[in-house]
């Protein structure tokens, strides 16, 4: 028999997260495209992530008909926060003037499945890029990076909130994503946690 599921975070009712997700305001506008494969997955970072911003929106599925209305809400200019050919690092975005604020559109899955993405929705290939600065650090401890700077969807949001939004701090946002990380290291067990992705400074 399954086991009780909250409807919100759908994490089990044992669980449960939300308590610990806030509810946080941006200028910015966050976009989530979620490959169906991410959704059971048990640390479904972009959801934490819609769940947080008071000014997100989830989606998920691999073709998306309505993109083009998704992509044009009034008020905002849309980006891709992806790496690629042509993608400017992202920078501070000052709110004077006639300066719109950001469509931050993320996509949310493994590499392949988030150029999956791209090749299947062509409008979302079409946009300007822009990408996170070099260098920073997952809390991911569960997972072995592709390669250093990759990051969870939800901590490449915070990091990106914060350079376009300075004055906002998002940190509150990974709190519901560190207490899973801690719940599955202690389930696991201590050993079996440095045994297979730790190191004893992690525990």
């Amino acid at each position: 028999m399954s086991r009780a599921q909250c409807p919100r975070c759908l994490r089990p009712q044992t669980h449960c997260l939300c308590e610990l997700i806030p509810q946080l305001e941006s200028r910015t506008r966050v976009l989530l495209l979620q490959h169906p494969s991410e959704v059971n997955h048990a640390l479904n970072t972009a959801r934490l992530a819609a769940l947080g911003l008071t000014n997100a929106e989830l989606r998920v599925g691999e073709v998306f008909e309505d993109l083009a209305t998704l992509l044009n809400p009034p008020g905002y200019r849309a980006r891709l926060l992806f790496p690629g050919e042509g993608a400017q690092l992202i920078t501070a975005h000052a709110p004077l003037g006639d300066d719109l604020p950001l469509l931050l559109v993320v996509p949310d899955g493994t590499w392949r499945k988030a150029r999956k993405l791209l090749h299947l929705n062509p409008l979302l290939a079409q946009l300007p890029r822009i990408t996170l600065p070099e260098g920073a650090v997952s809390r991911y401890r569960l997972r072995k990076a592709p390669g250093p700077g990759a990051l969870s969807t939800l901590e490449a949001i915070v990091q990106a909130l914060e350079v376009l939004e300075p004055a906002t701090s998002f940190a509150p946002l990974l709190r519901p994503f560190e207490a899973l990380i801690e719940g599955q290291i202690e389930a696991m067990g201590a050993d079996t946690y440095l045994k297979n992705h730790g190191r004893p400074q992690d525990l």
